[in-house]
């Protein structure tokens, strides 16, 4: 058991990197950042594809356009409105929006399931969902109120942000149903294929993204130095550890941990991830949080925790 708590502990340290990935390339656009950081999850997934070749090839057509639609929505337009809104907002408040995801993925699925039987009685949710308001509104008072005050603050760009932090969240909410929905209809096939299936199939994406990026920018006659922008040395560096930490070793660490620990348990150790961001986020900035952004991250870890722990029903 301390072994899958150490191994959720390192999954969510490491899915925390992705959240400081966009701030430590403040120069490069956010749709770069994402392609480069599934291009490199692509060529990682190239060995583990060959290992699992034989199970790959009983895939059907059907199945890998499946994995694509997956790949597309739940790793580039995710991870580029995830980045795109970290470099708008600041960070705390997008990580604290992302922070909602499991809730929101609660009541997703408790709108999806026809059976009353199967699903959690609204009015159990309803205390969590408001703390989880409440703790998102009182980083953004803190976030805001901090930059009103700066000048050269956009007001339009941070509301921007939001937007896209929202977004990010509808795209992982919609990600882990679909994906569960392929799973349970084909009980046969092995989780950890489909998984590799889904990583090898960003590779060709990654590189038409970034042919078509290429392309634009060379149109737009822009100033930016493609493809590996003003700093290439910083810029795969950052691009490779997220994608071998926060893409691999994370979810190898997460299946360790869902291995070892009953089900309610790895739930709630999903707000490690909230955490960690946080944490290097507020390192990054050379800053301690204040009480408005303390509590708010305090009455959002409760709301998440409680959320789950009705969950169980579910």
């Amino acid at each position: 058991m301390w072994v899958g708590a150490l191994c959720a502990l390192i999954a969510g340290m490491m899915w925390g990197l992705v959240f400081i990935g966009p701030l430590l390339l403040p120069d490069y656009p956010a749709l770069l950042i994402s392609i480069g950081r599934y291009l490199a999850y692509g060529l990682i997934a190239l060995p583990l594809a060959w290992l699992d070749r034989a199970a790959l090839l009983k895939l059907s057509r059907n199945d890998w356009l499946v994995a694509a639609l997956l790949s597309a929505v739940g790793n580039f337009l995710y991870y580029f409105c995830l980045a795109s809104s970290i470099q708008r907002t600041g960070g705390a408040l997008s990580t604290m929006i992302i922070g909602t995801l499991p809730v929101v993925i609660a009541v997703a699925a408790n709108l999806q399931r026809t059976a009353q039987a199967t699903r959690l009685p609204w009015m159990k949710l309803l205390p969590s969902t408001a703390l989880i308001i409440i703790g998102v509104i009182c980083v953004n008072q803190a976030e805001l109120g901090g930059r009103l005050g700066h000048e050269g603050f956009d007001q339009w760009s941070y509301g921007f942000g939001v937007l896209l932090a929202i977004a990010a969240v509808a795209c992982w909410t919609w990600y882990p149903l679909r994906n569960a929905d392929w799973l349970r209809e084909n009980s046969s096939g092995s989780a950890r294929t489909w998984a590799t299936a889904q990583g090898i199939v960003t590779l060709p994406m990654a590189i038409i993204g970034l042919l078509c990026l290429w392309s634009f920018f060379a149109i737009q006659d822009s100033d930016f130095e493609m493809p590996l922008g003003p700093e290439p040395g910083y810029f795969i560096l950052v691009i490779v550890v997220m994608a071998l930490f926060s893409s691999w070793l994370a979810t190898v660490c997460w299946n360790e941990a869902s291995r070892r620990l009953p089900p309610a348990l790895v739930g709630q150790l999903i707000v490690l991830e909230t955490l960690a961001a946080m944490a290097y986020l507020f390192i990054w900035r050379g800053d301690v949080p204040g009480i408005t952004t303390l509590s708010g991250m305090v009455v959002l870890i409760v709301g998440v925790l409680i959320a789950l722990k009705k969950s169980r029903a579910l």
